[in-house]
This record gives structure tokens, sequence and C-alpha cells, in this order.
């Protein structure tokens, strides 16, 4: 995700909608400082819920892009934590 998407809880948000959907990975804040990477595992109904969350975001939050791609899952992950 690009735009405001640092300093706005956004890593909260997507942590509370991955774990709320029983998705595995995690969120992180990019070094660029103005973008987050995602990776969720899980069904895929459910990471196109988060993938429309995303595109939202929390409030004042501003996402002006999403770039997404559907590797095969790892299973890898347990739970959806925050990263830094």
């Amino acid at each position: 995700m690009y735009g405001r998407v640092q300093g706005v809880a956004f890593r909260y948000f997507v942590q509370t909608h991955g774990r709320r959907l029983g998705l595995g990975g995690y969120v992180r804040n990019r070094a660029d400082g103005y973008s987050v990477e995602v990776c969720a595992e899980g069904r895929r109904e459910d990471l196109e819920s988060l993938l429309g969350q995303l595109r939202v975001g929390p409030p004042g939050a501003r996402v002006v892009q999403v770039e997404a791609d559907w590797p095969p899952g790892t299973g890898e992950f347990t739970g959806f934590t925050i990263r830094t």
C-alpha cells in the first residue's frame, strides 16, 4: 500500500482484520516512509476481504495504490503479527 499509511495506525488496522479473518501473516512499514507491506495466507475469499479493507484503511489513512500478487502459500505463519 502506498499513500498516507504510516503514522495512522495502519499496521494495527491490518493486524485486527487479518486476525478476525483467521489469516496468517504479517504487516510492516517499509523503509521508504510512505508504504506498508502485507504478507497474508488463508482462504482466497478471506484474502480478498482483507484486500478490500486495505484499499480503504483506517480513519486518517489515504491509500493511493495497492499492489497484490497471489503466490502459493507456504504455511509458515501462525497468527497475524506486526513486524518492525
